[in-house]
């Protein structure tokens, strides 16, 4: 698991899974799950920063895990 902060302060943590190409993101107590992704895109956002995750928390591209 990564913890990454966004340039606000926010933190983020990020745990990969690698078979089904997903991320588990934990942002102030609640977490959320990537949809699956191609392997090309996956291999990109392994490098993303904080910033590119708490902008791809405005689009529609996950779930809320519970």
């Amino acid at each position: 698991m990564k913890i990454l902060t966004t340039i606000t302060g926010k933190e983020i943590k990020v745990a990969s899974n690698k078979s089904a190409r997903t991320f588990t993101l934990r942002i102030n107590g609640s977490k959320y799950r990537t949809i699956p992704m191609s392997k090309s895109e996956f291999n990109s956002a392994q490098y993303w920063t904080g910033n590119d995750w708490n902008k791809f928390m405005k689009t529609d591209e996950y779930s809320v895990v519970r």
